[in-house]
């Protein structure tokens, strides 16, 4: 694959990647940023979302070169020294490793709820607002063989950049959706046959001795309130035992004890 010298911050050809950081915050008009060799080969390998453009930094180019052939051919492949990279990023760019996705129309819920197979395991995740919990959970979720992530409208942006790099990728893989609301979810959830688990420290059943049906649903919520009252009276709830005076786990954390256990490469939880 060619690739383009770019002398330039200010060349056009580059400006999606102009001032990284603050654009996160405000949107991209549906475009996301992917960071790092190990993204970018899921970027183009689970081929989910268009891409759009490649931008290294020079010294990187020659490590790419099998990463860049799993990539759309008629991608542009930018490539600039790293004063031009910092510049354009808006902060020291130390990967020099990025690439600028587009992303799909949402997804309607029953449409992926309807596309899942008839033995189906789903992350359903209630407030989740911090990006680094959010892409821990995308990670989890794709290494237990989760189905699908489904979100509520509280939720951050999974395509966050630094959601999308804490999840190596996990998040331009696994499919996801957002509910109209929480309560929506678990309707919509029950209307296509999910058994629905809340965790919670105060849960009715401890999940070792929890067993799952063919389709089931394990709810995460925020750290420190955690799921709605509302919502976990809605549904059977599930706690993970710990040592005595001690009753909080990191949300990621409780989502790979769980999903460990009810997924199918946990193997114990049938």
């Amino acid at each position: 694959m060619d690739s383009v010298y770019i002398e330039d911050p200010a060349d056009p050809r580059i400006q999606a990647y102009a001032n990284i950081k603050e654009r996160d915050l405000v949107g991209r008009q549906g475009r996301f940023v992917a960071e790092g060799k190990v993204v970018l080969n899921m970027l183009f390998t689970a081929r989910r979302f268009a891409v759009e453009s490649v931008l290294l930094l020079e010294n990187r180019l020659a490590g790419m070169e099998r990463t860049l052939e799993l990539a759309p051919p008629d991608v542009p492949v930018y490539v600039a020294p790293q004063a031009v990279l910092d510049a354009v990023a808006g902060f020291h760019m130390h990967r020099g490793v990025l690439a600028i996705g587009r992303k799909r129309p949402p997804e309607p819920l029953d449409d992926l709820l309807g596309s899942l197979p008839e033995r189906a395991l789903v992350v359903a995740l209630v407030g989740i607002a911090n990006h680094d919990n959010m892409g821990a959970i995308f990670r989890n979720a794709a290494a237990f063989g989760a189905d699908a992530v489904l979100l509520d409208p509280t939720c951050c942006d999974p395509l966050y950049r630094k959601a999308i790099r804490v999840s190596v990728g996990a998040a331009l893989k696994v499919p996801f959706a957002t509910a109209e609301t929480a309560n929506d979810l678990v309707a919509r959830l029950a209307a296509h046959g999910f058994d629905q688990f809340a965790l919670s420290p105060r849960g009715e059943v401890e999940c070792r001795d929890a067993r799952r049906g063919q389709r089931l649903a394990l709810y995460f919520g925020t750290e420190g309130e955690g799921l709605p009252g509302a919502l976990i009276d809605r549904l059977e709830t599930v706690r993970i035992a710990m040592a005595a005076g001690f009753d909080s786990l990191n949300v990621a954390a409780a989502s790979a004890i769980a999903l460990h256990h009810f997924s199918d490469a946990g193997g114990t939880g049938v």
